[in-house]
C-alpha cells in the first residue's frame, strides 16, 4: 500500500490486509504482524518503543509498518484498535460495562424486543457471509480427517467452551472414540496422555486466544496428531500447526460477539461426518408381494 490508499477503516480490515500482505512483508515487518495479531488489546495501549523492543525492531520498522497498510504513522494506526478496544469483549470487562458503553453510543430507547431484533439480525447476516466466504476445500479435508480418525479430541476453553461441548454430545452418536479436554482443575496437560499419532484434534479458539487451548494444539502437534482449527483469522496462533484451519467471523452486536457461525460450522462438521459414515449403508428393500 501506499499513502494514497485509504487505510484499513477498522480493525477486522486491517488484520486482513496483515494477513493478505504477510508474505510479502520484510523479516522485519514480519515480525510486528505477528505482534500485532496476537496482541490486539495491547497494541491499543502500547507506545513505539514498548512494541520496537517487544519485536526486537527499531521504532522506525514500526512506523514502516504502519505506512505500508496506508497509515500516516505509527498513531493513527493505533487508533483503530483503541477503537476496537471499546466493543472487544475480554475477561477483564464486565458485561455491565460493555451495555453502558452501548448506551453511552446512543443506543438508548430499545426495547428488549429491538435487542433480541438486532442480534438475530446481526446472527443471519453473518451466517449469509460466512455461506460464500466457506473454503470448500479445506472443509471437504476436515470432514475427511474426522472420518479417518479412530479418535478425535475436542478442546476449547472459554468462550469457545460451548462449541467443544456440542461436539461431544454429537460425536457420541457416531462410533468414533471421542475424548474432551474440559480442562477442568487445569488437569488439560494429563488429560492428552492418550493421545496417539494420526488422532486428530479438533481445538477451538478465538482472540483472545485461549492459553490452555494453544498449550493443548502445539502437544498434540508434537505428539504426530492431526489438527482441525475452528478460529477466527488465518493469523491465529492454531494455524501454524493445524492441518486444516476453519476461519470464522462473528458479527458484533452492543459489542457482544455471538457464537451463531461457529456452532453452524460445528454443526455442518459433525452432519457432514455422520453422512460419510453411513454412506456404505444398503437399505433393506423389500419384496413385491
Amino acid at each position: 500500500m501506499t499513502n494514497a490508499t485509504p487505510h484499513p477503516s477498522s480493525e477486522k480490515a486491517l488484520l486482513d490486509a496483515i494477513s493478505r500482505d504477510f508474505e510479502t512483508l520484510s523479516r522485519q515487518l514480519k515480525l510486528i504482524a505477528k505482534h500485532v495479531e496476537l496482541n490486539r488489546t495491547q497494541i491499543a495501549l502500547q507506545s513505539v518503543q514498548e512494541i520496537a523492543a517487544t519485536c526486537g525492531v527499531q521504532p522506525s520498522a514500526v512506523v514502516r509498518f504502519a505506512k505500508h497498510f496506508g497509515f500516516d504513522g505509527y498513531t493513527s494506526l493505533q487508533k483503530i484498535f483503541r477503537e476496537g478496544l471499546a466493543q472487544q469483549i475480554s475477561p477483564a470487562r464486565s458485561y455491565q460495562g460493555r451495555m453502558r458503553h452501548a448506551i453511552e453510543l446512543g443506543a438508548r430507547n430499545l426495547t428488549s424486543t429491538d435487542i433480541a431484533h438486532a442480534l438475530i439480525g446481526g446472527s443471519i447476516a453473518g451466517l449469509e457471509e460466512m455461506q460464500g466466504a466457506l473454503d470448500a476445500s479445506v472443509f471437504e479435508a476436515a470432514v475427511d480427517l474426522l472420518a479417518k480418525a479412530d479418535t478425535v479430541w475436542l478442546m476449547a476453553s472459554r468462550r469457545a467452551y460451548p462449541i467443544s461441548t456440542y461436539l461431544a454430545y454429537a460425536l457420541q452418536h457416531t462410533e468414533k472414540r471421542v475424548q474432551h479436554i474440559t480442562a477442568m482443575g487445569g488437569m488439560q496437560d494429563g488429560q492428552l496422555r492418550g493421545m496417539v499419532a494420526n488422532d486428530v484434534l479438533l481445538a477451538v479458539s478465538f482472540a483472545p486466544y485461549a492459553e490452555e487451548t494453544e498449550s493443548i494444539v502445539r502437544q498434540a502437534h508434537a505428539k504426530g496428531a492431526c489438527i482441525i482449527a475452528i478460529t477466527d483469522s488465518t493469523l491465529s496462533p492454531l494455524k501454524r500447526f493445524a492441518t486444516q484451519t476453519l476461519v470464522v467471523q462473528e458479527t458484533s452486536v452492543f459489542g457482544f460477539r455471538a457464537l451463531t457461525n461457529a456452532m453452524a460450522l460445528a454443526q455442518s462438521l459433525f452432519l457432514a461426518l455422520a453422512y460419510r459414515l453411513e454412506l456404505n449403508y444398503q437399505p433393506t428393500r423389500v419384496s413385491a408381494v
